[in-house]
């Protein structure tokens, strides 16, 4: 099944002419060090294990040291439509590795493969989210947490579409409205970031190969109802960066001196090389108490 088509039009939505891709802080020690690892695709296939492995080892060498983990989803190599059996080897594979290789506190949303969409067992206690919630021990897919002077909001932006049958990246009424009563409940002083699977804005979606004079954006590949999302974080300027990933490869656009930035993948393409020009990678993310931030991609 096709995923819905989201956004025909951008407009002048990614326009930001008087800012500049990045912010400036001073020289001082991060309030928060976060390694942003995304789309792990963890299977034992293409030595996959192996490379995460050195992945996690990779961040936890960083100086200065790492303070927490972000994984923001696809965790697993897949799930839709896999058996049981398949399902349970992955995440096996999934929880020796980070209890054997990582000492760092890690923090999970899900992505599209992190969901049971096994068509004819719909009826299964485990279907949809519930076996990767457990997994997890979350009881959502979306909550917050403050950390060293710094709100983190974790958001679940997978849902079925209307048909039931593929997904789209959207908040839903219910979580929408969760997130408006958090950031209003959020001290105005307290800077706030932002982890969602699918982007809520991004570039990449127009980097096609033969495409002239029109692009169709796909309601999976980015949230469709980005203009909710972001006339929200215009009304909490406290909000100052949104990090995704979803897309294996990496952009960063600036609106309404928001940040959104989408990160590359653990695995690249899918454990198979480079997704087109973004290398396999992580992104370190240093917080700053006054509210600004650094970042980089890094390789292992």
């Amino acid at each position: 099944m096709e995923r819905r088509s989201a956004l025909k039009n951008i407009g002048g939505l990614l326009l930001a002419p008087s800012l500049a891709l990045g912010n400036t802080t001073p020289a001082a020690k991060p309030s928060l060090r976060i390694a942003h690892i995304t789309d792990v695709h963890l299977k034992d296939k293409f030595d996959a294990p192996a490379r995460f492995t050195r992945c996690l080892h990779h961040l936890q060498q960083q100086t200065p040291k790492v303070d927490m983990v972000l994984n923001g989803g696809d965790i697993v190599f897949d799930m839709n439509k896999e058996t049981i059996g398949t399902i349970n080897d992955q995440w096996k594979l999934v929880q020796n590795i980070m209890k054997n290789e990582c000492s760092l506190p890690v923090h999970y949303c899900l992505g599209n493969h992190d969901i049971w969409w096994y068509e004819d067992d719909k009826g299964q206690a485990i279907y949809g989210k519930k076996y990767a919630l457990d997994k997890l021990q979350l009881v959502k897919p979306y909550y917050s947490m403050v950390k060293n002077g710094w709100k983190v909001i974790v958001l679940d932006s997978v849902h079925l579409d209307i048909d039931n049958t593929w997904y789209i990246g959207k908040l839903g009424e219910e979580q929408l409205n969760w997130l408006n009563d958090e950031l209003k409940a959020t001290d105005a002083c307290m800077p706030v970031m932002v982890m969602s699977h699918i982007p809520i804005l991004t570039a990449l979606l127009m980097i096609e190969d033969d495409i002239v004079n029109k692009w169709t954006m796909l309601g999976g590949d980015m949230h469709t109802d980005t203009a909710k999302i972001i006339n929200l974080f215009y009304q909490h300027p406290n909000v100052k960066l949104c990090v995704s990933g979803h897309l294996h490869m990496r952009d960063k656009v600036v609106y309404n001196n928001v940040t959104y930035l989408c990160n590359g993948a653990v695995s690249g393409a899918w454990w198979e090389g480079n997704r087109r020009e973004t290398a396999p990678g992580y992104g370190l993310i240093d917080l700053y108490a006054d509210g600004t931030f650094e970042e980089k991609y890094v390789n292992y």
